[in-house]
């Protein structure tokens, strides 16, 4: 077996920095010299009429778009703030429902009878329902609300806009 042994020679190259290999080559734009031309007068009126008119509709839109930014941030908070009401009302209706449970479990303790335990069961589920169905409407009503307050500013400001546009 032989052995092949291979030399390196180093060269001494100056250092090239990291960020300059990865920068774009900067050139100069070639400047032409447009020939000058006299449009026709009506041709010019046409473009400067074209022209006018790019700028009104391009004030338009941007104008519609910054509205449409405002109407979209009231919208995300309006509906922030319901969501947050509407999950406080839902841990509220939880919480008393886990103290109907706790209190319905201490009561089952001093039960003595078949005849106590029927009445007391019958009590419990009767407020719980009545309790269940209470929160459900509560929490329905706050749910339209909150539809109804985050939708309604954005249909009207919608129906504004579309006919400041037209």
């Amino acid at each position: 077996m032989s052995e092949t042994k291979t030399t390196s020679k180093t060269t001494s190259k100056p250092a090239t920095p990291v960020a300059s290999m990865f920068e774009m080559p900067k050139f100069e734009m070639p400047k032409f010299d447009l020939p000058k031309v006299d449009l026709p007068t009506g041709l010019r009126e046409l473009t400067e009429k074209g022209v006018a008119q790019a700028k009104d509709a391009y004030e338009k839109m941007k104008a519609a778009a910054e509205e449409a930014n405002d109407l979209l941030e009231d919208a995300y908070t309006t509906a922030a703030k319901g969501t947050a009401d509407y999950n406080r009302k839902v841990l509220e209706a939880a919480r008393v429902n886990t103290n109907a449970a706790f209190d319905y479990a201490r009561e089952l303790l001093d039960v003595k009878s078949v005849a106590e335990l029927t009445e007391l069961s019958t009590t419990h589920v009767r407020k719980q329902y009545e309790a269940l169905s209470t929160q459900t409407k509560e929490l329905a009503a706050l749910a339209q609300k909150v539809a109804t307050e985050t939708a309604e500013p954005i249909k009207t400001r919608v129906s504004t806009t579309f006919a400041k546009l037209s």
